[in-house]
Order: C-alpha cells, then sequence, then structure tokens
C-alpha cells in the first residue's frame, strides 16, 4: 500500500475546496520519494489541491498537458525539467515555482520572471546541513583528526598523540578561520563559529564592514584572508569572476600547515595546482567538492593523506532531505493564504546564486 495515499497513515483529508491552489510535481521520481513522508503529505493535501502519485520528469510525458493547464503552482525539486517559453505556454494559469532544493538557475528561463511568476527555493533549509558538515570539519581539521588517526592505526598505542609534528599544532584555540564569501552558507557558519575561540576573517564584495563585525568576523581581501588564515573554508557562488579563484597563487602563499575546506563549488579551486600543493605535503584539505567531479579515477587526491575526500554529501542527504519539502510546503501555505514569500528569489538574485 502505498505511504502517500493511505488516508489512515496521515490522518483525515480535508475536504476539497476549489479556491485551494492546484499544484504539480516537477521532479524526478526519485527526488520525490525522499522528499516526502506521510506527515508532509498530509500537510500538503491540506494546503493545496494535488495529485500526489503524479510526479512530471518530463513536460511531454502521458498526461502531462492537463495537470499542467490547471496548475497555479510547481513544486519542483531535483531532476526538473527546463522551465523555458515552450514549458510555460502549456501553463496559463501559473502564479509560482517552489523549489524544494537550492539553485533555481539550472532549470528556470528568465522567461519567468518576465511573465510575473514568483520563484521560491529551499536553499535555505540546504544551508543548514552544509554550515554543520564544514563547522565540523573546521573543528576535525584544527584537531588534525586524520593525521592522529592515521598515526593511532601504524602505531596501534596511545603514544601517537604525542607526535611533535601533530601535537603542537592541535586544536581550536586561536586559531584564525577565514570564510570565504558571505552566502546563507557562509554567514550561518560565522554564526557557528562564535561557539570557538577564533580568530574569523571573511571576504566578500558586497559584505560591509558593519555586516561583518555584526556575524563575528573582520572584513578582509582575499589575498589577505588567503596568507593570514589557518583554515580556509570557501563558499562562494560559482560565477565566471569566481572561476579558480584559489589559484597557484593564493594556494602558495597558504601557511604550512593550512587546510583548505570546499564544500562550496570545485570550480572556485584550480585544481591541478591543488594537487600539486597536497602532493607536496606542506597543507592539507576537507574536499565534499571538485572540478571535475567526480575526480578522474587515477587522480592523485583519493589517495594523499591529507586529503578528506567526500561525495559531495555536505548538503541534504538522508533524513535532512524532507526539511527540503517542509520549506517548500510552508511557502505553499503562504501562497494558498495571501502571504508574501518568506524566501523569494528575485531575478537579480540569479547573477550571484550558486
Amino acid at each position: 500500500m502505498s505511504r502517500l495515499t493511505d488516508a489512515s497513515s496521515i490522518g483525515q483529508v480535508p475536504e476539497q475546496r476549489p479556491d485551494r491552489p492546484h499544484v504539480v510535481l516537477v521532479m524526478s521520481q526519485a527526488t520525490w520519494a525522499e522528499l516526502i513522508t506521510p506527515a508532509l503529505a498530509g500537510r500538503l493535501q491540506a494546503a493545496a489541491e494535488v495529485d500526489l502519485e503524479t510526479v512530471l520528469q518530463d513536460f511531454g510525458q502521458p498526461g502531462a498537458r492537463p495537470a499542467l493547464h490547471a496548475a497555479h503552482i510547481l513544486l519542483t525539486g531535483w531532476g526538473a525539467p527546463r522551465i523555458d517559453t515552450d514549458a510555460l505556454d502549456l501553463m496559463p494559469a501559473l502564479r509560482a515555482i517552489v523549489h524544494a532544493a537550492g539553485t533555481v538557475k539550472t532549470f528556470l528561463s528568465p522567461q519567468v520572471y518576465r511573465r510575473g511568476i514568483q520563484v521560491s527555493s529551499a536553499v535555505e533549509a540546504n544551508a543548514i546541513p552544509v554550515a554543520e558538515f564544514t563547522f565540523a570539519a573546521i573543528v576535525f581539521a584544527a584537531k588534525r583528526v586524520g593525521a592522529f588517526a592515521g598515526e593511532y592505526r601504524a602505531r596501534r598505542d596511545l603514544s601517537a598523540r604525542q607526535t611533535p609534528s601533530l601535537a603542537a599544532r592541535a586544536g581550536t584555540n586561536g586559531i584564525t578561520v577565514g570564510v570565504v564569501g558571505a552566502s546563507r552558507v557562509g554567514c550561518r557558519l560565522l554564526r557557528l563559529l562564535r561557539n570557538l575561540d577564533v580568530r574569523v576573517l571573511v571576504s566578500d564584495p558586497y559584505l560591509s564592514e558593519a555586516d561583518a563585525t555584526a556575524l563575528g568576523a573582520s572584513l578582509t581581501g582575499l589575498d589577505e584572508l588567503v596568507a593570514g588564515s589557518d583554515i580556509v573554508t570557501l563558499h562562494a557562488p560559482a560565477l565566471p569572476e569566481t572561476a579558480r579563484m584559489i589559484d597557484r597563487d593564493r594556494l602558495a602563499a597558504l601557511a604550512d600547515g593550512a587546510v583548505l575546506i570546499n564544500t562550496a563549488r570545485g570550480a572556485l579551486v584550480d585544481t591541478d595546482a591543488l594537487t600539486a600543493e597536497l602532493a607536496s605535503g606542506r597543507i592539507s584539505a576537507v574536499l565534499d567538492v571538485t572540478d571535475p567531479e567526480p575526480l578522474p579515477p587515477d587522480s592523485p587526491l583519493y589517495e594523499l593523506p591529507n586529503v578528506q575526500l567526500t561525495p559531495h554529501i555536505a548538503g541534504s542527504v538522508g533524513n535532512e532531505v524532507p526539511r527540503l519539502l517542509e520549506y517548500a510546503i510552508a511557502e505553499i501555505e503562504r501562497l494558498a493564504a495571501g502571504l508574501p514569500l518568506r524566501f523569494p528569489v528575485l531575478a537579480g538574485d540569479l547573477p550571484r546564486m550558486a
């Protein structure tokens, strides 16, 4: 029995009313299966007219046209097809697109905004696990956990904790953390860093000194941040002007023993230059994203002991994924009640989005 349509598992579905918005699900089937829970299914059905069993992955698939013609709101997610002029022509009643994920740049045409359609994203929800992951990575990197674990594995006794090259520099107390980008993730991370006894630098061309101070950081240029930080963590969007911003010269400017953390976009870093620096053993890295992604099977980064590679898991995974839908449903509830979106994505936001 479907967990989505068993009324006994989600409570009595409210009587349908013609004034409720008609919502159409647009994403991959796999995404919908990750997002939905019985409680969220009931909440969505209470807010809108929606067929929980029809998920459009292609606007040309059988049965799509009637659903799209009636759609007031598209609830989109990972795997959504591109929404361009041809697609919009199939949706004369469309008022809003609510995305149960992060960026909308990959599938939204500018025509969406020209037609006055509102857009919302759950990017704020996705920022939560990325900031948490990064905060944990900073603490573990400062504590030299990877290197200590390797020594312990090799020695099989507690003398590993006295390794001179590690013990003298381990810990967060008094270190400098450089945050590149005061994005949603960057700002959330800056607030988390207040829990540590660290000095924090931030670099962002759109951030004022007053705002940086309010976030507990000192505003500085990127070159000064790189040269003056024990740990550098990246949270800038992937834009033409940010491509390989961490280049050979900036990597060379990192202090011996520094750590680079990237949970943003792989394209922010010159991979060849980073590989050379890491192969020298002079610095370390925690990389949740790379360029290319995935790395080639023969990349040295898979084997280097001073590199922690994870398969793009900093964002929402597992039990964090339904939170994206929870944020999206809250937006649909606001629209149904005639309230403004809480997390709108405006046309002017797109150039600076990840």
